[in-house]
């Protein structure tokens, strides 16, 4: 048990419910939900409980739209052109499989054999797994560019990016899916140029933007991608089980969920929506309150935090920013990412494991990708991610070790100088193993 004095919280942190205890740079893996957010929730859970004849036969649909318009404000687009769903992985799944029945794809051809679909290392591993199965199930072939792993001797840099992905691109490519921002390594990829590039080319792009609103400003049109998921529970705190799916106008049509509702026979204008809006707004009888209460995080998060969107933005930025340099600074490290590249997610890479230490540093349980977070934990009181590539790519332990921070308004300076110290102390213990 770590009995240190924990690092002061933010003066706005009180509104979270995270354990005080709790040193959380972790928002964003599964981000954090604020008192107000989650009581609004619980109201509607409330209302659906008194009455859920009329709740799911009408009100649904007007608080679908409320939350529609919400999310509409924040990322641009038309409100119809936003479908909701549990998370960004089940929204992947619904675009893979309505391209494997040619729906948003050039001339509605479905995916087939002699088809590529361009991904690259850095993408989430669920979602690489689901674009694995729909190439086997088409017959089509993935093609996977090396994306830098935060190693070279000089800042990876938006122009790299672009130039690596676009040297994926055959006349064969069919369908692009790129990250927003990547998950392992926190970088923002250069997802505008990309997607009017592809689709120049006639590829069509899906935008994985689970680090979507609140993280970055972002506009869907802006973006031009032709399909772009988000998780909200993350950088927009609304309760877990919110994402929204933006799909262009053009490819709405016939454009489907992978389950189909009593809703899938009822005709154009059922419930003064289109029957791309109707199908995706009723798909069975669930929970649905996760995704109504992203109209209350739009609206509530700013007044938690005392500041607008673009200042929660721009202030978390600059505060992972500060603490990236905290801990390059005190692990004698220089940054491997650009600063355009850093969002509210900045990774700092840790001093390479000698070879000789290497097995033994590997073979330590571990609930996460590696002992050393677990120890952070367990002695310290932290909750940070410690990236490992080669696990990330399935391969033995290089000595390459990576911490992703995160930065929300609830966080201090103070935490990241806390941390920093947290690890000399167990990197050295390391040496002694």
């Amino acid at each position: 048990m770590h009995t240190k004095p924990r690092p002061s919280r933010s003066a706005v942190a009180h509104h979270w419910r995270l354990d005080p205890d709790l040193v959380f740079l972790n928002h964003g893996s599964f981000g954090a939900c604020p008192t107000p957010v989650v009581e609004a929730q619980q109201k509607m859970r409330d209302r659906i409980e008194r009455e859920p004849v009329s709740f799911f036969c009408d009100e649904l649909f007007h608080q679908t739209d409320r939350s529609r318009r919400a999310i509409a404000s924040l990322t641009g687009g038309r409100p119809e052109d936003y479908a909701f769903l549990a998370n960004a992985t089940q929204s992947v799944a619904t675009v893979l499989d309505n391209a494997l029945q040619g729906i948003g794809l050039p001339g509605g051809k479905p995916l087939g054999p002699g088809d590529e679909i361009l991904i690259n290392s850095h993408e989430y591993p669920a979602c690489q797994n689901i674009i694995r199965r729909a190439a086997a199930r088409a017959g089509a072939k993935i093609v996977s560019v090396e994306l830098p792993w935060l190693d070279e001797p000089t800042p990876v840099t938006a122009d790299q990016l672009f130039e690596i992905m676009m040297s994926g691109v055959t006349d064969r490519t069919r369908l692009c899916m790129v990250s927003l921002i990547t998950s392992p390594t926190g970088m923002i990829m250069p997802v505008d140029r990309l997607a009017h590039a592809l689709r120049a080319r006639g590829v069509v792009t899906l935008v994985d933007a689970a680090h979507g609103p609140g993280a970055i400003e972002m506009d869907v049109t802006r973006l031009g991608a032709d399909f772009i998921t988000s998780n909200c529970h993350k950088w927009l705190c609304s309760p877990k089980g919110s994402a929204f799916l933006y799909v262009r106008p053009e490819h709405q049509h016939g454009f489907r969920p992978m389950a189909l509702s009593n809703y899938a026979n009822a005709p154009e204008g059922t419930k003064n929506r289109s029957k791309f809006n109707l199908e995706f707004d009723y798909v069975g009888t669930d929970d649905p309150t996760a995704r109504l209460a992203i109209a209350d995080a739009v609206d509530l998060v700013p007044e938690c935090a005392e500041r607008s969107w673009t200042e929660i933005i721009a202030h978390n930025r600059e505060l992972v920013m500060r603490g990236r340099d905290v801990l390059l600074e005190r692990l004698g490290m220089t940054a491997p990412a650009s600063d355009e590249l850093i969002g509210p997610l900045a990774v700092v890479p840790l001093p390479d494991t000698p070879p000789e230490r290497r097995d033994a540093i590997a073979k330590r349980p571990t609930l996460y990708s590696n002992a050393l977070q677990d120890n952070l934990v367990a002695n310290h009181g932290v909750q940070v991610p410690v990236w490992v590539p080669s696990a990330y790519l399935g391969q033995p332990f290089d000595g390459k070790r990576y911490i992703r921070l995160s930065a929300q308004v609830y966080n201090t300076l103070a935490q990241y100088e806390y941390l920093a110290d947290a690890l000399i102390e167990e990197l050295e213990a390391e040496a002694k193993l």
